[in-house]
């Protein structure tokens, strides 16, 4: 025979609970209105009002790895222009990796003020100028203005004066705080001084070059010539 006294008390207990047991408050509230009740009751357990954010005691700081808000309308500082005037189908234009891998950009210029005056011009010498590209030997608006284009390329550069001569200009051809208007041409590139033309140069016409070389303010100059 079975032992069934396991059973019976088990069975006892389970009545002497149902007897005991508070019954449940009746309401008159509609049944749609009691689910919403107990939904918003799971939903306020789940999130304690311990852990609710101050907006008082968080003004003014950030979430880790989160950008801060900062008031204000954004100023302008000061940016290179260019227009590309022909799409050169040579290579692209590398940047130097010093020191091992400096490159030389063999480029044509002829440089104007805003005025209209042209001040100096390697295209009316008949001699493209050699330089090494970002390790600023050249004016700042120079090292920069070259990014993108294709060796055969031509492209007009419009710089401010904080990217060119600076504050003080290049007396007596470019006054103090002249923005400058360059067009230049990128004959070619390569890893020595020496010029690079290839079948990209575009000599002057007979008619634009002058008899005798005309000074000016060469680009290509060191950086402490020109102080800002």
């Amino acid at each position: 025979m079975r032992n069934l006294a396991p059973a019976l008390l088990a069975t006892i207990a389970m009545a002497a609970t149902a007897q005991t047991a508070p019954k449940p408050a009746t309401t008159t509230a509609k049944p749609g209105a009691a689910k919403s009740s107990t939904a918003t009751h799971r939903l306020t357990a789940h999130v304690p009002r311990t852990t609710m954010p101050d907006p008082k005691a968080t003004e003014g700081t950030a979430a880790v790895g989160t950008m801060p808000a900062v008031t204000g309308t954004p100023a302008p500082l000061y940016a290179l222009k260019y227009i590309d005037t022909k799409i050169g189908d040579g290579e692209l234009a590398r940047p130097s990796t010093p020191p091992s891998n400096v490159v030389f950009y063999t480029v044509h210029y002829t440089g104007w003020t805003l005025d209209g005056k042209k001040f100096d011009s390697s295209v009316d010498r008949g001699q493209p100028i050699v330089f090494p590209i970002g390790l600023k030997r050249v004016i700042s608006g120079w090292d920069t203005g070259f990014e993108g284009m294709h060796v055969g390329g031509k492209r007009r550069l419009i710089i401010p004066y904080q990217l060119a001569y600076g504050a003080a200009g290049h007396p007596p051809d470019i006054p103090e705080k002249a923005d400058l208007v360059f067009d230049v041409e990128l004959v070619g590139q390569g890893n020595t001084q020496q010029p690079v033309t290839g079948s990209h140069f575009e000599p002057p016409t007979p008619e634009s070059a002058p008899l005798t070389p005309q000074p000016g303010a060469n680009p290509a100059a060191k950086p402490e010539d020109h102080p800002e």
